[in-house]
């Protein structure tokens, strides 16, 4: 029988040194590393589950083993696909908290930056390792090039008319396998080194360790007997590597339900399996016998010689053909299937339909609401990591191009189903941008309107102090006009 290894969720990497220097790295890296080749291990299954690459294709058949189907139905991508749609299928905005009209500019001037460095992209594929893995990792570090060829020489001469054409700082988002996160095992275990694993065409590993305020580098050949090739003083403080989690327990939707992904690959391998069994169907003949090297040949063609005990010994030919139910089957399909998106949170597509169903009935019955309910909550853990990230990127813009934002500036926004009930929330936006005791920026954050509230608030300020001075030039020339025109009387 092909079955999935059970998981149960990666393992954090801990330490019980709580600041890495010199004299610890060596001995620290090496036991995390040991921890990681496990995490590593149970990644890459996963990820070629996720690909296609699943135990059923394994399958060995042992009676008619000509007849041996193997159907890979993915399941796995489609949980993957659907939630990282889901999460991150509108880009991840920033807002300010509060009413700080000041703010603004900065918020908007962050947000360009984000756009530059393709953060949209990059939150995608991360939040796919994340359904993948259990975890997804990404680093922020400063463009050097861009801030000792732009930033620094117009700052010495105290000018600050930078290019807008990129950001000074640069992000990536890495494979989870080749990338980790050591904590410290004390109280809050926080984040002490940042780890990234590339591998050389020579099959050499560099191992590059970050932490709070320095920088070391290992060669190793197969992550053994590390050898340190270099060390360095970081500029900016914060591990730059951050992981992002999608529960304590790290671990991914699709594992939690692989024995159930590997059942609906038997069954349906099993079904065809059936149908050409049903086709090929086996001769057998009775009290009719043939050279044992002739039916050999025979029983290539699908034929059995059999010979009855006792009774009359008529010879008879007969064909064995029992089909296999295909109603009950799809059943039981049907039902692994529900009971797939009843465990990881997904809508399904077999709603019956009712004249007397409501729009927000359909949504409770078909399982939008679960698919909203577990995004929500994967939107707490993303935003958990996504501070530790702004902290690290606003200390680098203070030091280069300057920002008056701080943490506690920045809300972090998802938006999703930006035009569904879209009456619903334009009334919910007409009601709070008429009630006096509301800032307009909340009318326009609440109400889900708008992808980016920021710059639509910002762009609606605008027009209307545009629409506001045309009335008065309107209202001038009316009034001249009428003046002139008593005159003329």
């Amino acid at each position: 029988m092909t079955t999935s290894k059970p998981f149960v969720g990666r393992k954090k990497i801990l330490c019980d040194e709580p600041v890495i220097h010199m004299g610890n790295i060596e001995s620290v890296l090496q036991d995390a590393l040991s921890v990681h080749l496990i995490n590593q291990g149970e990644i890459d299954y996963l990820y070629n589950y996720y690909k296609g690459k699943q135990p059923i294709l394994h399958r060995e058949k042992h009676i008619r083993p000509e007849i041996n189907n193997k159907i890979v139905e993915n399941r796995a991508h489609e949980i993957v696909s659907f939630k990282t749609g889901y999460l991150c299928g509108e880009p991840i905005q920033y807002i300010s908290r509060g009413d700080k009209k000041e703010l603004s500019e900065d918020i908007g001037a962050l947000n360009d930056m984000m756009m530059m460095c393709g953060k949209a992209q990059k939150d995608r594929l991360l939040a796919e390792w994340m359904y993948i893995a259990g975890i997804g990792v990404r680093m922020v570090i400063p463009n050097d090039k861009y801030i000792e060829n732009e930033v620094v020489p117009k700052l010495r001469t105290g000018r600050t008319d930078f290019l807008k054409d990129e950001a000074p700082f640069d992000l990536y988002v890495f494979d989870p396998r080749y990338a980790f996160v050591v904590y410290y095992s004390g109280p809050g275990e926080p984040p002490v080194l940042g780890v990234k694993i590339t591998q050389r065409k020579d099959n050499r590993y560099i191992i590059s360790a970050y932490s709070e305020t320095d920088y070391f580098e290992f060669e190793s050949q197969g992550l053994w007997n590390l050898q340190l090739v270099r060390a360095a003083k970081r500029t900016f403080g914060g591990i730059p590597i951050i992981e992002y989690l999608l529960n304590n327990a790290r671990q991914s939707p699709i594992e939690v339900v692989l024995p159930i992904l590997d059942a609906i690959n038997r069954v349906q391998s099993n079904r065809l399996d059936g149908i050409e069994q049903f086709i090929q169907s086996l001769l057998v003949l009775v009290n009719a016998e043939v050279k044992d090297e002739d039916a050999k040949y025979i029983q290539e063609a699908g034929l059995i010689v059999l010979k009855s005990l006792g009774g009359e010994n008529r010879a008879d030919i007969k064909i064995i053909a029992e089909q296999l139910d295909q109603m009950q089957t799809q059943r039981l399909i049907d039902y692994m299937h529900q009971t797939i998106l009843d465990i990881v949170g997904m809508p399904n597509r077999n709603g019956k339909n009712s004249t007397s169903d409501t729009g927000a009935a359909v949504y409770q019955r078909d399982g939008h609401s679960d698919a909203e309910a577990r995004a929500k909550s994967d939107e707490l853990m993303f935003k958990e990591s996504e501070r530790q990230l702004l902290k690290i990127i606003l200390n680098i813009l203070r030091s280069t191009v300057g920002t008056r934002l701080t943490l506690a500036d920045i809300e972090i926004k998802f938006t999703r189903r930006i035009y569904e009930n879209s009456l619903t929330k334009a009334q919910i936006f007409d009601m709070l941008s008429r009630n006096p005791h509301i800032a307009p920026s909340l009318a326009f954050a609440v109400s889900g309107l708008f992808s980016d509230p920021e710059d639509a608030a910002k762009l609606s300020e605008e027009y209307y102090e545009k629409y506001k001075r045309e009335q008065r030039e309107l209202e001038k020339q009316g009034k001249l006009m009428r003046e002139g025109g008593d005159v003329f009387d």
